[in-house]
């Protein structure tokens, strides 16, 4: 069975949603997803990625992300957005522009779109 691009990107725009909401009970993470920030391994497993996203303090600053640009090209699902946060210093807050591919196959076993692996680059900026 092979899914749709428009339901692969919906498991993508899952994890992007729970950026901002904190609830990640529903995104679609195989067990062992893992999440390669910058180089670093952010995220060992989809148990630890849902935790992350529902309770880790890193997440807890994002106020909102811009609406992500896809892009598919075989079994990967890039996303480009921009990630925007609470804090402010003199009217200015730290944000990221974030690019990252999600590996989601055509064909998966479980015969849903599942989120396998996450790389992800982000490029901070300041704004008003």
């Amino acid at each position: 069975m092979s899914l749709s691009e428009a339901d692969r990107i919906a498991a993508a725009q899952a994890y992007i949603d729970a950026l901002v909401t904190h609830r990640a009970d529903d995104v679609p993470f195989t067990p062992d997803c893992i999440r390669i920030e910058m180089g670093l391994k952010t995220g060992r497993s989809g148990d630890h990625l849902r935790r992350s996203l529902n309770h880790g303090p890193q997440f807890k600053i994002i106020e909102a992300t811009t609406p992500p640009e896809f892009t598919v090209d075989g079994d990967h699902v890039r996303a480009k957005f921009d990630v925007l946060t609470k804090p402010r210093l003199f009217g200015r807050r730290v944000n990221s522009h974030v690019d990252e591919t999600f590996l989601i196959p055509a064909s998966d076993p479980s015969g849903a779109a599942q989120i396998h692996h996450i790389r992800a680059a982000l490029t901070p900026f300041i704004s008003r």
